[in-house]
Formats: structure tokens, sequence, C-alpha cells
């Protein structure tokens, strides 16, 4: 596991409050990476994403979702409107519950979802509530990651599933890579990144037998070369040096990332397990 102790909650919370608005100009509605099969559209290739993680997590029609880390509720709008899912979405941000809320009204299914401004780590849920724990880049600012796997092992129902996207430690045996990774540590306000066996052993202490663990790295990179030519097209960097230097820092990360997943320092992965049917 690559830490990067320096980073602290309070940075992570005050990032979203004000970057939400960088995401949605920078790239939709989405802020999570998109998946691209061929020269989609980058609209296209992020409802892929979601698309892609609901086939591999057995989502059903109707089912019962928790989104940890739900950003703008793109994804939770999606599986009310597609699925027909009932969602609660959970984000560290209050800019971020009321961008959800507002777009689920515009969506015209407030009656489905519903957002909390919630710490992950510190949520409580009843017992066996979801069928579904559904997290889509969120678990790399978490900072204890095994107990959260713990935690969410009680929201789900037996045979219920938690399905993860998350960005992942690569091979950092060599000190470059290893420095690329810290380097997406510090500007993306990561205190870990995990690798995939790392999260498969979390998952599976937790109670969950491991169903699926892909490497979406070269279906997701082209995220981030999209939003560096929008960044240096755009100007944004001009607005963030008024707002945060750690906004700063983050718009001068994107070639970091682009660069962590060529060499192979960072992983993008999809892990899906299921939670144990009861005798």
């Amino acid at each position: 596991m690559i830490t990067y102790p320096a980073i602290e909650k309070s940075q992570i919370r005050t990032h979203y409050n004000l970057a939400t608005l960088f995401y949605w100009l920078l790239w939709g509605r989405h802020i999570h990476h998109g998946y691209w099969k061929a020269d989609e559209s980058n609209a296209v290739a992020q409802q892929q994403l979601i698309e892609q993680m609901a086939a591999a997590a057995l989502l059903e029609e109707g089912q019962r979702v928790l989104d940890v880390g739900c950003g703008m509720g793109g994804s939770a709008i999606h599986l009310a409107r597609t699925k027909n899912c009932r969602v609660t979405g959970i984000t560290l941000s209050p800019f971020q519950r009321r961008w959800a809320e507002w777009s689920a009204r515009w969506h015209n299914v407030s009656h489905k979802v519903d957002f909390h401004c919630q710490d992950a780590e510190q949520a409580e849920f009843p017992a066996e509530e979801f069928d579904l724990v559904w997290s889509i880049e969120c678990t790399e600012h978490l900072f204890d990651k095994p107990a959260f796997f713990q935690k969410a092992a009680q929201w789900v129902k037996p045979g219920g599933h938690i399905a993860v996207c998350a960005w992942l430690a690569g091979d950092t045996s060599d000190e470059p890579k290893r420095q690329l990774a810290l380097d997406v540590c510090r500007g993306m306000l990561c205190p870990s990144l995990g690798t995939k066996e790392e999260y498969a052993f979390w998952i599976q202490s937790a109670g969950f037998q491991m169903m699926t663990n892909y490497n979406w790295t070269f279906n997701v990179i082209r995220t981030w070369e999209i939003c560096k030519r929008r960044a240096e097209r755009t100007g944004v960097r001009y607005l963030a040096k008024l707002l945060d230097k750690d906004l700063v820092d983050f718009l001068n990360h994107f070639q970091t990332m682009i660069d962590a997943f060529n060499t192979g320092a960072m992983r993008y992965g999809c892990l899906v397990a299921q939670r144990a049917m009861e005798a």
C-alpha cells in the first residue's frame, strides 16, 4: 500500500466543495472516469462505466442501493432512471449533496433517491438494508479502508453485493513508480492507495466472496487526457488560483495521473464480491 499521511479529511471536504463546479465544467455531471470501448463521446463513456459496473455487480431491477461517495448524484440518478432502483447516496461535501438533490428533482427521480452529507467512515445504516453497496472512486479518500469494508458488510443483505471502482497502487517496486503514486496521493488528496490484492483481502476479510477483479486501466485513461486538454484550453487554473492552492495542485497533477496509469505505477480496478447467503 502507498500511504501519504499528510492528507487531512478537512482538505478532502474543502476540495469537493470547491472543485465540483470544475468537474462539471471540465467533465460533466458524472465525476468518475469514462469507460471506452471505441471512440465514444465522454458522456457516453461515463454512462458505460456505470453500466459495466452494474452488470458486473449483477444489479437487478428495483434493488436497494447505497452509493458511497455519490458526488453530484450522477450514478444514483442513472440507476434510478434506468433500473428503477431506490438509491441512498452519501457524500462528504454539503455542496455536492445540494447539487445532487437539485439534479434528482430536475430528472424527476426525487422519489427514488435520497442524498445525505455523511462521512463514509462514520456513517451508520440498519443491518442488511441494501442489496448493493456501490462506490466509484471514493475509497481512495478513506483513511481506514479495512474498517470501511467491515461496516459495509453489515449493511448488505445476505446474497447481496459490494461493487467498488478504485484507483489502485500498481507496481511500486521501483522508486520512480512509487514516487509517481505518492505524487498522485498528494495532488489528488488520497491518504493511501491499496493494491488490487489488498482490496481483495480487505473485502474477503469482511465476509464477502470475491466474484470479479477487473483491470480497466486502459479503458479509462482517456479521461485524464481529455480533462488535461480542456484545462489547458479554458484557463481554469487562473480561477483555481483565486480559490484554493490544493485546487491548483489538483489541476497540475492531471499529467501525473496519465503517467502513473501508463507506467503501471497505478491501475484502475473494478472489484465485485457477494455476501454469503445465510443457512
